[in-house]
């Protein structure tokens, strides 16, 4: 059916996700959403999924052996992943199959020219594109890619597109002509990361709070490809000592980090389940005994400070 893709009849009714880009080892604030992601799934009676988002392969080449760490500190924790666990890197052609039912148009725009040419930035500092490549002729285009290799920009029209975070609350975007391949070839991960929700069935999204703000896009592009939206559940970010979103600048923030300082995967667990109210900080728990005690109303709704162990 045209501008549809088809959800395998293999794939649960039902998934949520964890989806991290396997660049850096997992660290606290990582491990946290993880969780969170894996204790409502399993609240809602969904089955939990894990997909390695390593499409940007400049950055994943220089990472090697991160996969298999992630996966295990996952499992250190209690969180488990139903199913096989898929890489974006092996389903390039369901990236492909997609970009075929879309209307899309070259753009050959530098990143500082968008940025002369648009208004004020969104919150999170994203530029909406003013559509400076949307209507020019055949032979401009050809002029243009003899000199720049061109991205590829969906047609949306910049129309307004409101989705409902459970944590959140009501979130309005406009949805601009965002780029679905960059003009290196690679897709762009909010074209990647919608194909895989709805060939996998993934109809709740628990993510950071800094990806909020491309919720309205993904949204709208997940209909536009004949999907549903799903539940999202936007988390917010674990900051470091200087109120900045938590980063290995920071110190022992990783499990591999944490342990080397004397507390067990079970305690790292613990300091993550005391963030969320689910357990007292150093008490022995399971990620189930964390699941019998979750209700998602509950989940705190502001950041987590956070300030790693002395060394």
């Amino acid at each position: 059916m045209a501008n549809q893709l088809s959800v395998s009849s293999l794939t649960p009714a039902g998934a949520g996700r964890f989806a991290p880009s396997p660049t850096s080892d997992l660290h606290l604030g990582n491990l946290r959403t993880g969780l969170l992601s894996w204790l409502m799934a399993r609240a809602t009676g969904r089955t939990h999924l894990v997909r390695i988002e390593d499409l940007d392969a400049a950055r994943v080449a220089a990472a090697e052996g991160v996969v298999a760490r992630q996966l295990a500190d996952l499992a250190a924790i209690g969180v488990e992943a139903d199913g096989l666990v898929v890489r974006q890197s092996e389903r390039l052609g369901l990236y492909e199959d997609a970009l075929a039912h879309l209307p899309t148009y070259e753009c050959f725009c530098t990143r500082a020219e968008i940025r002369e040419a648009s208004s004020a930035p969104h919150g999170d500092g994203y530029r909406p594109y003013p559509g400076t490549c949307r209507d020019l002729t055949e032979a401009q285009r050809a002029e243009r890619r003899a000199r720049r290799p061109p991205a590829l920009r969906v047609r949306a029209g910049d129309v307004t597109e409101t989705v409902r975070d459970v944590w959140a609350g009501e979130v309005s975007g406009v949805v601009d002509d965002f780029v679905v391949r960059r003009n290196d070839g690679a897709f762009a991960y909010n074209l990647a990361v919608v194909v895989d929700d709805v060939a996998q069935g993934v109809d709740q999204v628990v993510r950071g709070d800094d990806l909020l703000s491309s919720a309205p896009r993904q949204a709208w592009l997940t209909r536009r490809l004949g999907g549903r939206a799903p539940v999202y559940a936007h988390v917010p970010l674990v900051l470091g000592p200087d109120g900045r979103r938590l980063a290995k600048r920071d110190g022992a923030v990783t499990l591999a980090d944490l342990t080397a300082s004397g507390l067990t995967a079970g305690g790292v667990l613990a300091l993550i389940g005391a963030s969320l109210g689910l357990c007292a900080p150093g008490e022995r728990v399971t990620a189930h005994t964390l699941l019998a005690r979750f209700d998602p109303d509950a989940v705190p709704r502001s950041p987590w400070g956070w300030t790693p162990p002395a060394s």
